[in-house]
């Protein structure tokens, strides 16, 4: 009789939890601190772009950027009043905010320090040398000094780490996380720029195509560095709709929601050893699901059928529900726990 197959197995069981747990950590934190770099940046020069906006505009804008990183509740802790210096302390500096730039990076530095065996000396260097470049400087340090150069500075370091990254670490399970980490927190990104402008600052019916509305589906676009690629595929015309189709189904572009889908598909059934033709695990079969989802569906139906808040939001909770599920069962620890243990570092470290 001839031997069985042994089953396929998480490849934690290859991999000590502790060094999966540390690369998933490092790659999401350094992604999430350039979409937060980038979300800032694009709405400053917004704002620069359009110095008419009144008291309420202003209030509403900046309150937008907060609705799109999730910490509202945490900001009305600690500031009275949602403006230009305040949200970009809040968002860039703060460490009381744990998904701050600062604190994401610093939380990058920590999980990669742990792990400083496993991987290349220039991936370590690059997180190092950013963390030195943010340590201590303030809101209104880079208004002085030019908030466009600062946030340049910090995309062009997550990019740099990430292109070191795909040059230096060998494809081995460690990869996996590493991507894996990348895309869940990118594809949670898109859906949250997105939802911002449609759900949030969704104008009056005379606004519709405006010179504000015009500029402010431009600055979805360029927030998820999107707007050449959208201008290849729709040549001139910027049209909510067709902002919010090209950003959740295009299939090509690495930062829609489809993509990135795409990929957290495939990992999830790498490192759970499972087969795209029957999976077995919550998360492959909600991965499989979304993604099939991203295939058939189109703006019509999200528009007319689920509504593009209440689809993004659903989107949201599934794209959490399968990181959780992952981390704690090849990591062994609940998806959170790591930023929480962050961030009482980052406290103690302040003390």
């Amino acid at each position: 009789m001839a031997a069985k197959t042994p089953p396929s197995r998480p490849q934690a069981t290859v991999m000590l939890s502790r060094v999966a747990h540390s690369l998933f950590w490092m790659s999401r934190y350094i992604e999430r601190a350039e979409n937060l770099a980038r979300l800032l940046d694009v709405n400053h020069q917004l704002l620069l772009d359009f110095q008419g906006f009144d008291d309420a505009t202003i209030k509403d804008h900046w309150g937008s950027i907060l609705a799109a990183s999730g910490d509202e509740e945490l900001f009305a802790e600690h500031f009275e009043q949602a403006d230009s210096r305040n949200v970009t302390e809040f968002l860039a500096f703060d460490l009381r905010n744990p998904n701050s730039i600062l604190s994401c990076v610093y939380a990058a530095r920590e999980n990669a320090r742990m792990i400083r065996d496993q991987i290349s000396l220039e991936m370590w260097e690059t997180i190092n040398e950013l963390y030195l470049f943010l340590h201590g400087r303030t809101a209104d340090e880079i208004r002085a000094s030019g908030a466009n150069e600062f946030f340049n500075n910090i995309k062009r370091s997550a990019h740099l780490f990430q292109g070191l990254t795909a040059s230096t670490y060998s494809r081995s399970e460690g990869w996996e996380f590493i991507e894996f980490g990348k895309y869940i927190e990118r594809a949670d990104k898109t859906t949250r720029i997105l939802d911002v402008k449609y759900h949030i600052l969704l104008p009056n019916a005379t606004d519709v195509g405006g010179a504000v509305d015009t500029a402010q589906w431009q600055a979805v676009l360029r927030s998820a560095s999107a707007l050449e690629a959208y201008r290849r595929f729709y040549v001139r015309e910027i049209l909510s709709w067709k902002v919010a189709e090209f950003l959740i189904f295009s299939d090509s572009f690495p930062r829609s929601l489809h993509f990135c889908v795409a990929q957290v598909d495939d990992l999830a059934r790498r490192i759970l050893g499972e087969t795209a033709a029957r999976p077995k695990s919550t998360a492959a079969r909600a991965s499989r699901r979304l993604l099939a989802d991203l295939q058939s569906l189109t703006i019509t139906d999200v528009l007319q059928e689920h509504g593009l808040h209440e689809f993004l939001e659903e989107v949201q909770k599934i794209l959490a529900a399968i990181s959780d599920e992952v981390a704690e069962t090849t990591m062994f620890y609940p998806a959170e726990s790591n930023a929480l243990e962050q961030h009482q570092q980052q406290q103690q470290q302040q003390q």
